[in-house]
């Protein structure tokens, strides 16, 4: 391991033969580039009172694209060398055929930081962050004699980034990422239900070990717990429903989305698909994808293509106005590229991705939302869920959840899934709280097998008729 800044072009590859290389590469290709990174990870899993995992990982390669029409051909490599690279041009060069593209312009320069480029594994000691887990769980322990497990862990990695392109332009990013996350299981009278919470961000790990900002994570993570503990069969059926703020976010994340994602609707199978202008929400509805909001989880300098990060509006007042693109789709769609090329790692191609997705805020009061429902839920939890972007259909688990009779919230509820579509859904927002909060950063999300970190966000939502699924009435 070397701690020296990453340079492939200086330490792996002349700069000018790796040039040479992805020109006749990119010969009559309408786009293309040259990826190279390296990433450092690390964490720890503390469980039951001992260290469970402790994992550090290394790796470092390079992936090569060539884009012509609908096109793309990709080929990586974990070694670094100028062999290496010229089979990958020639596997890549297949997409290209005969040629006869013309090279799209090079992204737009930017000067733009928007976190640290600090090594966040190398600037805490282990046995600090070891220490760290160590009291949380001693802490959650003494704090409630219910408590029967506590499992608490930390992660930070570092990607690194060069991207390069045919005419000789040249983007580098340094990425930090950081996490905390607690669980918790207690147990009463023979039932035992758990709790978590955690959150981080491209942010160094002083602040998740300091100790007010871990007791916070672990006393909502044991408050969910005992919550649950309380909980009564969620009942089943049609109902209005409050969405608190933050995390349920997720369920705009996957319902709404996706079907925002250039690709998707170039293929004309999202269900947004074609409705450009048109009304697909209530009105007072704005949805955004921002990456520019600093150390987000799901913020990017630039994107995996060279991009820079945008705060792009997806749906303004309730009418679609925007896709998240990536080069490739934006050129064949005739749009801009709006910072959304993002890939897992250089062995994966670019493809419209989110990065901070998130509804505006309103006017009314939580409290106000809650008052209209007569007989419905306050959500404020979400754990997983399954979408189907072609109809948008969703299906979403809540985490903590209360009935509400009369506009008072009652007992909570375990084990409602709330079920409907995320067009149907827009259209049926009743009211919009002026609490819009982001998540605290602990986002992934899939698409075609690849994973990158995001971020959620959005105020308390009134939506009116949306199934639930329980126990029963």
């Amino acid at each position: 391991m070397t701690d020296a800044p990453f340079r492939p072009l200086e330490t792996h590859l002349d700069a000018e033969t790796a040039s040479t290389v992805l020109g006749e590469a990119l010969a009559g290709a309408d786009d293309g580039e040259l990826f190279f990174e390296r990433r450092r990870s690390e964490s720890v899993l503390f469980d039951d009172g001992r260290v469970k995992t402790a994992n550090y990982d290394a790796s470092e390669g390079f992936g090569l694209r060539a884009v012509r029409g609908e096109v793309a051909g990709y080929a990586h490599s974990t070694q670094i060398d100028e062999p290496a690279l010229r089979r990958a041009a020639e596997t890549a060069r297949l997409a290209v055929g005969a040629g006869g593209g013309s090279m799209a312009a090079a992204p737009q320069a930017t000067n733009r930081r928007l976190y640290t480029d600090a090594d966040p594994i190398a600037g805490l000691p282990f046995s600090v962050k070891l220490d760290t887990l160590r009291e949380i769980d001693a802490f959650l322990r003494d704090l409630d004699p219910r408590v029967v497990q506590v499992s608490a862990s930390l992660a930070a990695s570092l990607q690194e980034v060069t991207i390069l392109r045919a005419e000789g332009t040249q983007v580098s990013d340094v990425r930090p990422m950081t996490r905390l996350n607690v669980s918790v299981i207690v147990e009463e009278n023979g039932r035992r239900e758990s709790g978590t919470a955690g959150g981080g961000g491209r942010v160094l790990l002083d602040g998740l070990v300091d100790r007010a900002d871990w007791e916070a994570k672990a006393r909502e993570a044991l408050r969910i717990a005992l919550v649950n503990l309380s909980a009564e069969p969620a009942p089943a059926g049609t109902f209005d429903i409050v969405l608190g703020p933050g995390w349920p976010g997720i369920l705009l994340h996957e319902a709404v989305g996706h079907g925002l994602e250039g690709d998707f609707n170039r293929k004309g199978s999202s269900a947004f698909a074609g409705l450009m202008g048109q009304r697909v929400a209530a009105p007072g509805v704005t949805v955004l994808d921002d990456g520019t909001i600093p150390d987000r989880r799901g913020s990017i300098t630039v994107d995996d293509e060279g991009t820079p990060s945008g705060k792009n509006v997806l749906i303004e007042d309730g009418i679609l106005v925007g896709y998240m693109q990536d080069r490739q789709n934006a050129r064949l769609m005739g749009a801009a590229p709006t910072g959304n090329g993002r890939r897992e790692s250089y062995a994966h191609i670019p493809m419209p991705r989110m990065t901070n997705t998130y509804m505006l805020g309103g006017e009314a009061k939580r409290e106000d939302l809650v008052a209209e429902l007569k007989d419905g839920i306050y959500a404020v939890g979400f754990g997983g869920g399954q979408v189907d972007i072609t109809n948008g259909k969703f299906v979403f688990s809540c985490t903590e959840a209360y009935r509400v009779k009369d506009g008072k919230i009652g007992a909570p509820v375990k084990g409602a899934t709330l079920i409907g579509d995320g067009a149907t859904a827009l259209q049926q927002i009743r009211g919009l709280a002026d609490d819009m909060a982001l998540d605290p950063g602990m986002g992934n999300c899939g698409k075609q097998g690849q994973w990158v970190p995001v971020g959620v966000g959005q105020p308390s939502v009134l939506i009116g008729g949306l199934t639930v699924g329980g126990a029963g009435t």
